[in-house]
């Protein structure tokens, strides 16, 4: 009987482990395109008025946020100081290949500034750099909205999945 109860409680811990991942995955996911709109804001403005070349922009757009996004800037910098790839676009799924665990949103958004950065004139890059910063903000208030609620869905739903699997089971 004892193993049992074991095993009960140790499926139900799994799968609210599972659920609480999820949350947790979702908060990060909202912390980097909160991070990449506030670096694309930086970046925008040291376009306008200092027309940084871009390797020394990405640098320090690294610096605005070292933990979250800053890691992804910094080693686009030294990718496009190493001019391996002859195209950002390029360089930026390069990049991205390295960072794995950049969620999937932040992953889609900086794909799209790949594809804008270095093309076109001073112009060009800010309508891109606002384009992007657009799409990341409705990307993040669409994972925003009701947040609370889905956070504790996904909790929720863990742990009665567990339950349920549990009572199936034994």
């Amino acid at each position: 009987m004892s193993i049992r109860f074991l095993g009960a409680v140790l499926i139900i811990a799994v799968c609210g482990g599972f659920g609480f991942r999820l949350a947790a995955a979702h908060r990060t996911d909202l912390l980097y395109l909160r991070n990449l709109v506030s670096v694309l804001d930086y970046m925008e403005c040291e376009l306008n008025y200092r027309l940084t070349p871009l390797p020394k922009l990405c640098r320090q757009a690294a610096g605005e946020h070292p933990k979250t996004i800053g890691p992804f800037f910094m080693q686009l910098a030294d990718t496009l100081d190493s001019q391996i790839c002859a195209d950002v676009s390029v360089c930026v799924a390069a990049v991205l290949e390295n960072f794995p665990a950049m969620p999937q949103g932040t992953a889609q958004c900086l794909r799209m500034l790949g594809s804008t950065l270095g093309c076109y004139d001073l112009d060009g890059q800010v309508k891109g750099l606002q384009g992007v910063r657009t799409e990341s903000r409705r990307i993040y208030e669409s994972l925003d909205a009701n947040k609370d609620a889905r956070l504790r869905s996904y909790r929720v739903l863990g742990i009665c999945a567990g339950a349920a699997l549990t009572i199936v089971l034994i």
